[in-house]
């Protein structure tokens, strides 16, 4: 069975059917986004699209962290496809929707990569492009909103609503508004949430205040002026929010212009990658966009090595990336994409050609910096042994992995690790060059 880009089935997963799309809400993440309280929340519809709620003090011309979400929980063993032995394990488990190996793409000795993402090979083949296996949690999580709510809090145990990417951009207290921006949607994820302010719009062109728009002068002059003594967090989110509009404003009148959609191929990840490519060629000073690309929870139906939902999937992603990287020209040099998804799938296919929830993942990474042109990390196996109940096991901490990244890209916080990741000491991975 075909599936078209951005289209789905009811997985049957209550967690994770509920709101889907733009309208997508748990409990959980509600909370966070109006944390920092009423006049958070009221300040920022006075944007419109544009929520503000973290930042990191950024300048032009720095170095830009993509983090990609693969929400619904994306199958690395279709992704990412160990070879030899293991192959023979993973066919056994799963004899009608296994990856062939002799499809399988790159030239790393233990795994191959999945035919569909040959549009990216150029990447792999001049070491842009790699990969993590046996990636996770430190202990399983085959909850939806739990696992992806606990990878984007990254700090286990803490009742504290500040996620990572809170807590990395509030390293610096010259941070501003545009440094961290999630486009796509309005709602914040929770790795953003916490108590400084960051953007969050569907596309740049909503980056505005409403019934002000860019050249809005007046209003905005009388907006400055009526919240100019207002020392509480109304008053400090509304000029936060107006200064932050203000530096966009060029961007945001030349949208229509700089946003290159048709240089995308169609489906989810067009239009919101042609926007971050455009917020990262102006350069305002951004250094870390959040972007989803859900649609992942494939119960039933992962299709054929060639024919289906896991490669239709695939071929969007893989197409979209490639045009990204040409999009952003010579700022490409400075961009690293790195995925996450919250937990991989059972090595065992069901009765209806699907896969149900499992542990063990894989992480791709794209771009500057990366040590491309192979599968890093320690691998346990698919033996029946190696399994961790059924599943793929974990060897990497995810953490490991987005430590490797943000220490390389933006060397500053090298000395803050205990900071951004508490209590936690990384295993060496060795993903970046």
């Amino acid at each position: 069975m075909d599936q078209v880009p951005g289209s789905r089935r009811d997985c049957g997963c209550p967690d994770y059917t509920r709101g889907l799309g733009r309208s997508r809400l748990s409990r959980r993440r509600l909370l966070g986004s109006t944390a920092a309280g009423a006049g958070a929340l009221v300040g920022a519809q006075l944007l419109g699209d544009a929520f503000l709620q973290v930042a990191y003090g950024g300048e032009p011309g720095g170095n830009v962290v993509v983090v990609l979400s693969l929400r619904g929980g994306a199958d690395g063993l279709s992704i990412v496809v160990p070879r030899g032995i293991d192959h023979d394990h993973l066919v056994s488990w799963r004899p009608s929707i296994a990856v062939p190996e002799s499809t399988l793409l790159g030239a790393d000795p233990r795994f191959g990569l999945h035919p569909a993402l040959g549009d990216l090979m150029p990447m792999w083949e001049a070491g842009r492009f790699g990969a993590v296996h046996a990636v996770g949690l430190p202990a399983p999580n085959r909850s939806h909103f739990d696992a992806m709510e606990e990878i984007e809090d990254a700090d286990p145990g803490s009742s504290a609503r500040v996620g990572w990417i809170n807590r990395l951009i509030g390293l610096d207290a010259s941070a501003q508004p545009q440094d961290a921006v999630t486009l796509g949607t309005t709602l914040l994820p929770t790795s953003m949430i916490g108590p400084a302010p960051a953007l969050g719009a569907y596309q740049i062109g909503d980056l505005t205040v409403a019934d002000v728009g860019t050249s809005g002068a007046v209003r905005r002059a009388s907006l400055g002026s009526m919240w100019a003594g207002d020392q509480g967090l109304l008053g400090g989110g509304v000029r936060l929010a107006l200064q932050a509009t203000t530096l966009l404003a060029p961007l945001v009148e030349s949208a229509d212009d700089t946003v290159h959609v048709s240089a995308y191929p169609e489906g989810p990840l067009a239009e919101v990658l042609a926007n971050t490519a455009a917020l990262i060629r102006a350069d305002v000073g951004t250094r870390i966009v959040t972007v989803d690309y859900g649609d992942w929870d494939m119960h039933e139906g992962v299709g054929q090595v060639h024919d289906g939902w896991m490669n239709d999937h695939l071929a969007h992603f893989a197409a979209s990336l490639k045009a990204f990287f040409a999009d952003l020209g010579t700022h490409a040099g400075r961009v690293t994409v790195v995925t996450i998804s919250e937990f991989g799938r059972r090595l065992e296919e069901n009765g209806d050609g699907g896969l149900d929830h499992g542990y063990g993942n894989a992480m791709l990474l794209l771009g500057a910096g990366v040590a491309g042109g192979q599968v890093h990390g320690g691998w346990p196996g698919l033996a029946e042994t190696d399994l961790e109940d059924g599943d793929l096991a974990m060897r990497q901490d995810f953490r490991s992995v987005l430590w490797e990244v943000m220490a390389h890209r933006f060397p500053d916080i090298s000395g803050s690790r205990a900071q951004l990741f508490p209590g936690f000491t990384p295993d060496p991975v060795g993903v970046m060059a």
